[in-house]
C-alpha cells in the first residue's frame, strides 16, 4: 500500500501556448519508494509537464508539488529537494566532469570535501574516472548522459525526475542506469521516468501514466492499466489501444 504523502504531486496542471492546450488537468502522485513511469506519443505533453514540475516552466493553473513544497511559491526548496536529468544533456562545456560535478555539489550546498568525495564516487561508479579531468566538451553522448546523472545525484535526492534517460546509451550503460534506479526506489526515493522505450516502462516502473493530447487518460499498475487495454496484455498493445495507435499496428503486421 503507498504511503500518504506523496514526494511528487500535481493537481489539475494546465499549461497553455497562446491557444494551444499542451497539458490538459492533469493530475498524479509519485510515492517514496516507487518508479513512475510517465509515457505518451510525441507532442503529448510529457516533456512540458515534467518541466512544469521541476520548475523550468510555470504552470498556466493548477500546482505542482515536489517533497511536500509548491514549486511556483517555494522554488529554491522544491528543486533543492529533487535531481533532474533532460532529455538532452546540456553540460558546462569547459569543465571538466570532475569539475561539474563538484560545483553541482557546491550549488546544493554540500561541503567541499563532502562534494568531492560524492563526485569520485559517482564517477568510478559511471565508469568515467578516465576521462574525469577532460573537459565534457569532449564527452560522447552517453558520457554525457551518465555525466548529467551523476551530476543529479550529487546531493543523494530522495526525488530523481528523468526524461528519457537511456536515449543513446550502450547497453551495458542503460543496464547500469535502470539498476541505479531500481536501488534508489528500494531506499526510499520516488522516481519518475519519461521513456519511449515501453519494455522499460513495463518491466521498471511499479505504476504507469500514459498522458495523450495533454490529458493523462490512465495511471497505475500493469494489472490496474489491463483492465482499461481493452483486454490488452502488453503494455506496448494497451499503450496503442489508449492512445489510438493501434491503426500503425495493423499497418506494421500487412507488412510483415
Amino acid at each position: 500500500m503507498l504511503p500518504s504523502s506523496p514526494l511528487i504531486e500535481t493537481s489539475h496542471l494546465v499549461k497553455r501556448y497562446g491557444d494551444k492546450l499542451a497539458v490538459d488537468d492533469v493530475s498524479f502522485q509519485v510515492h517514496a519508494g516507487e518508479i513512475y513511469g510517465f509515457l505518451g506519443p510525441n507532442g503529448a505533453g510529457k516533456s512540458t509537464t515534467i518541466k512544469m514540475i521541476v520548475g523550468l516552466l510555470h504552470p498556466t493553473s493548477g500546482t505542482v508539488k515536489v517533497g511536500g513544497y509548491d514549486v511556483v511559491a517555494q522554488p529554491v526548496q522544491a528543486k533543492a529537494a529533487c535531481g533532474y536529468v533532460p532529455d538532452e544533456p546540456n553540460l558546462y562545456a569547459k569543465l571538466t566532469g570532475r569539475e561539474l560535478l563538484r560545483f553541482v555539489g557546491d550549488l546544493y550546498g554540500l561541503d567541499r570535501a563532502q562534494a568531492a568525495r560524492r563526485s569520485d564516487e559517482l564517477l568510478r561508479l559511471f565508469g568515467l574516472v578516465d576521462a574525469a579531468d577532460d573537459t565534457t566538451d569532449s564527452y560522447s553522448h552517453g558520457m554525457k548522459q551518465k555525466t548529467s546523472l551523476a551530476a543529479a545525484l550529487v546531493h543523494d535526492p530522495k526525488i530523481l525526475i528523468l526524461d528519457e534517460p537511456t536515449v543513446g546509451l550502450d547497453p551495458k550503460s542503460a543496464r547500469l542506469i535502470k539498476d541505479i534506479l531500481r536501488q534508489m526506489a528500494d531506499r526510499g526515493s520516488a522516481v519518475m521516468l519519461s521513456t519511449h522505450i515501453l519494455e522499460i516502462a513495463q518491466n521498471m516502473c511499479d505504476r504507469i501514466g500514459i498522458i495523450n493530447q495533454g490529458r493523462l487518460i490512465a495511471s497505475g499498475t500493469m494489472d490496474e492499466l489491463r483492465q482499461l487495454g481493452q483486454g490488452e496484455s502488453s503494455l506496448e498493445d494497451i499503450f496503442l489501444a489508449l492512445t489510438g495507435g493501434a491503426e500503425y499496428a495493423e499497418i506494421a503486421e500487412v507488412l510483415k
